[in-house]
């Protein structure tokens, strides 16, 4: 496939020219390898999953470092965080030379402990997700966004399999001493089945048989290694009383489809899961936009024990705040957007925009007005009016 820019270039470039180490976080084949190399063409490159590779390193971690000669790509650091001591040894040293390091690693959670202890100030952090639809049309609700499916979408169903089976194998026990992974992917497919609900843990240990400690700790894999995304509810209560549980959602929808069992758009439009599933893509698609130009990661849900819930909430700056209903529908009904007209009554102290958000059948719809202050527009519209 031919290469596609990417809408993170220029926040890594900027940052080359200003940090000795830039590290770029994010799910197995996001494309954070093809990046780093297509940006940093003069790069030696090491994978670190080499069992060669990993073995110099741990035999005689600084002399392999000391044999590199910057700039240099480190892909998958995770495998041997310990080398961040030595890394850190050589940009104090050459404190003066800009983008020598570049390191990239799919768990982000250990990777970023290795780097609050050793790399504090001396390194700028990026996290890359699969393709955003704001980057190629050939982003789908039904394939999602990983560069492979969009590069052989005919085979995506053999891809998703073989990649959870691959991710299972590498990621999960690299984390944990998970023993039955027979019971771990029944875990994904109905975790899948819950995307877009409120997450009860009990709930999805129960038909699993395992514990609820066992629950958070599958989770907590899945979203330090960014298969999963937990939207948290909003801070403010607007003098209501809340829920405090976080949303679930999947990164990539390609990937939530292929758990449900989702083979053809036919079977998507057809499915009880469309809604969720969108709802999801939108989640994605805002937070994409959000790291892919340096922001800060900042989505919320509301709902009060009364009932009254909005999809999504995103802070801009300067008090303002956008409130976001996703739907899956073609038709944009004013019916459909009574939650955000009936919150953002309640809101005082922000600067509120409303949108509802939908499936219009042509790409370049008319922006319609459904409620006084209140617009309907694809996702891909959202993101252009986004600060």
């Amino acid at each position: 496939m031919k290469y596609i820019p990417r809408r993170i270039e220029a926040e890594l470039l900027r940052a080359g020219k200003n940090f000795s180490a830039v590290i770029l976080t994010g799910p197995r084949r996001a494309g954070k390898t093809t990046l780093l190399r297509r940006l940093f063409p003069k790069a030696q490159y090491y994978l670190l999953e080499d069992p060669d590779v990993v073995s110099r390193l741990r035999v005689d971690p600084r002399a392999f470092i000391e044999e590199i000669r910057p700039p240099a790509i480190l892909d998958e650091i995770q495998n041997v965080p310990e080398i961040l001591n030595y890394v850190r040894t050589q940009v104090d040293r050459f404190s003066q030379k800009k983008g020598q390091w570049l390191l990239t690693g799919s768990q982000e959670a250990p990777l970023m402990k290795g780097v609050t202890e050793s790399m504090t100030g001396r390194a700028a952090v990026f996290q890359l997700f699969p393709f955003s639809a704001s980057e190629t049309p050939k982003v789908s609700l039904l394939k999602g966004g990983f560069p492979e499916v969009l590069a052989r979408p005919s085979i995506f169903q053999v891809w998703f399999r073989s990649y959870i089976q691959t991710y299972l194998e590498r990621d999960v026990r690299a984390i944990s001493s998970i023993r039955d992974l027979a019971t771990f992917r029944r875990f994904l497919s109905l975790l899948a089945s819950r995307c877009g609900q409120i997450l009860n843990r009990t709930d999805l240990a129960a038909p699993l048989g395992v514990s609820v400690p066992t629950i958070s700790e599958w989770l907590n894999i899945l979203e330090i290694t960014s298969q999963i995304i937990l939207i948290p509810p909003f801070y403010e209560n607007f003098g209501k009383r809340l829920i405090k549980s976080p949303k679930l959602y999947f990164a990539d929808s390609g990937l939530v489809c292929y758990l449900l069992g989702i083979e053809s758009e036919k079977m998507l439009s057809q499915s009880p899961f469309l809604g969720p599933v969108f709802e999801g893509f939108v989640a994605s698609e805002i937070i994409k936009h959000q790291v892919n130009s340096g922001k800060l990661r900042q989505l919320y849900y509301f709902r009060d024990q009364q009932g009254l819930e909005v999809d999504f909430l995103v802070p801009e700056a300067n008090r303002r705040l956008i409130l976001l209903e996703a739907k899956a529908t073609r038709t944009a009904m004013p019916e459909r957007a009574e939650s955000l007209h009936r919150l953002s009554k309640v809101i005082s102290n922000y600067d509120v925009r409303s949108f509802f958000i939908y499936r219009p059948l042509r790409q370049n719809s008319p922006i319609q007005t459904i409620r006084p202050g209140m617009k309907a527009l694809s996702v891909e519209e959202l993101l252009t009016t986004m600060t």
